[in-house]
Order: structure tokens, then sequence, then C-alpha cells
């Protein structure tokens, strides 16, 4: 049993550790817009390419001589790993996309739909039961989503595949039984001859932007590895030391903070559609946390009272 003092400490670094990854993610966009004379795929590539020393390091140092062991896994696993891998990929392709084409707003859209678009592939996918508020908050963020498809005219689809790759993402990572830093090392693993390639590809075009754009591109690109895996390492801490339900409100962070990017940094567009979009996804969140913390309560009260 773990003392009071020391259950505070554990919580305050948890809270410290989700601060830093959701804030940093949240904050990422500046970031990608320094690189926008660079093209999405290019960045993605090197996303992958300089994660793979940085998280060998890593690990390296988290497990010690049980690193190579860690890494041998089954075939099986890795197939589904390399499936994971490119349905994340996909994500930061798309993300990246929407910031240095000035989308911004679209991304923030995506993540907020995130949360019930796992809810919703959970009853799918996983045989979960959805609530009566469960299934109102997942009807009202889709009435939300489509409101403003009718009211731009096409659908918003980089915040659907934005939501849904990452949600699908969530999904396959979940039916894996491989640790969170150790999947990833797969994942980039398996995805760095893509990236290479399509580099050794973009170097045939000329049309690479890595040691032609000046010193300051070359850093930042450089720089994909850590603002891929800091933020990871950090979420992987907060969870440990919080419980999910706490952890789940901080993951409204991120897309809060890029909303504010979106709207008042650079001044992106917000319409009518707009407004009802996320005045739905807003609520039905709103419902969601609400029953989340009610049922949290619920299981403590009978934990109490088994416990005498």
């Amino acid at each position: 049993m773990q003392s009071h003092t020391e259950q505070s400490t554990q919580t305050r670094e948890g809270m410290i550790a989700a601060s830093l990854a959701f804030g940093f993610w949240g904050m990422v966009p500046l970031y990608f817009k320094a690189l926008n004379e660079v093209g999405a795929g290019e960045i993605i590539a090197h996303r992958i390419i300089w994660a793979v020393p940085l998280l060998a390091l890593f690990l390296l140092l988290r497990d010690g001589r049980q690193f190579f062991r860690r890494l041998v896994l089954p075939p099986k696993l890795i197939l589904g790993l390399l499936l994971s891998g490119l349905l994340v990929s996909n994500n930061w392709l798309v993300y990246v996309y929407a910031v240095v084409t000035d989308q911004v707003m679209a991304t923030s859209l995506g993540y907020f739909i995130n949360p019930l678009v796992n809810v919703l592939l959970g009853f799918l996918f996983l045989h979960e039961r959805l609530t009566r508020s469960q299934a109102f908050a997942v009807a009202l963020a889709a009435a939300g989503t489509l409101y403003l498809g009718i009211y731009l005219g096409q659908p918003p689809w980089i915040a659907l595949v934005l939501g849904f790759s990452f949600g699908f993402y969530g999904l396959v990572r979940k039916k894996l039984a491989v640790g969170p830093m150790t999947g990833l090392m797969w994942e980039v693993l398996l995805l760095m001859p893509l990236g290479l390639g399509f580099l050794l590809w973009l170097q045939a075009q000329d049309g690479i932007s890595f040691l032609n754009l000046g010193l300051r591109t070359d850093l930042l690109l450089l720089l994909a590895g850590p603002v891929t895996v800091l933020p990871l390492i950090w979420f992987n801490m907060a969870a440990k030391k919080l419980p999910l339900t706490v952890l789940g409100f901080f993951q409204y962070t991120t897309p809060s903070l890029v909303f504010i990017l979106a709207a008042f940094v650079w001044d992106e567009p917000f319409t009518q559609g707009h407004a009802v979009a996320f005045g739905c996804i807003w609520t039905a969140l709103l419902i969601l946390s609400v029953e989340s913390v009610a049922r949290m309560r619920r299981e403590r009260r009978l934990r109490e009272a088994a416990n005498g």
C-alpha cells in the first residue's frame, strides 16, 4: 500500500507529465508552420527516420540488457504493428498537410471528434455497451459534423480522417499485446524503408528540401525525432501515474490549444457551420465527461463498501 504522501507525489508527477505531453501536442502546429516550405510527405519521412535512433536510445536506457529481448516479437504481432504504423503515419501526414496549408481549425475539430469516435468504435468492434447518454453524445456530434459538411458544401474530410484514423489506430493497438514505446519502435522501424525510399525519390526528382533550404530548415527537420518521441515519453509517464479517467480529461487540452492558435493567432475562418459543429461536439464531450465522473464515483463507493 502506498502512503498518502507517495500517492500525492505520484499524482503530482503524473499531472506534470500529462501537462507537458498534451500541452506540447497542442503547440506543435507552431513547429510545422515553421516548416511550411517543406512538403508534408518529406516532414513525415523525417519524423519516422529521426524517431528511430531517439527511441532506441530511450529503450536502451530504460530496458538495459533486456532491450533486444523485448524487441523480439512474433511475426503476427509485427504484422499488426505494420497496420497500426500505416494508420498513425496516415494520421501524421493529414495533420501536417492541414497545418502547412492553413487548415489548423480542421485538425482541432478532428481531435475533438476522436473521443466520440473511440466510443463508437468500442461499440462496433469491441462489443462495448453504449449507454443512452453515450449514444446521444455520438449522435449529437454526428449531427454537428453533418451540418458543417452541408454548410461548407463538402465533407470536413480532414477532421474526419484525423478522428477516425487515430481512432482505428487506438483500436488496433488495443488488440496488440505490446508496450506503447516498444510498439512505436517497431512501427517506425517498419516504416523507415518507406521514409528513406521517399527521400531518395525526392532527391532523384531534385525536390528534396533537406540540405537545400538552409541550416534553419535542416535543424528543424532533425528535430522531427524529438517532436515525435518526447511527448509520447511524457504521456506514458502520465499513464503510469494517473487514473485513465483523469488522463482522459487532459486530452481535451491539445485540441483546445490548437483551436486557440487557429482562431486567434492565424485568424482562420470560424463560420456559423463551425460554431454549430464545435458546439455540438463540445456538448457531447461534456455529456461523456459528466457520465465518466459519475461512473468513477460509483465505482469508488462500491470499492469502499466492499472494503468495509
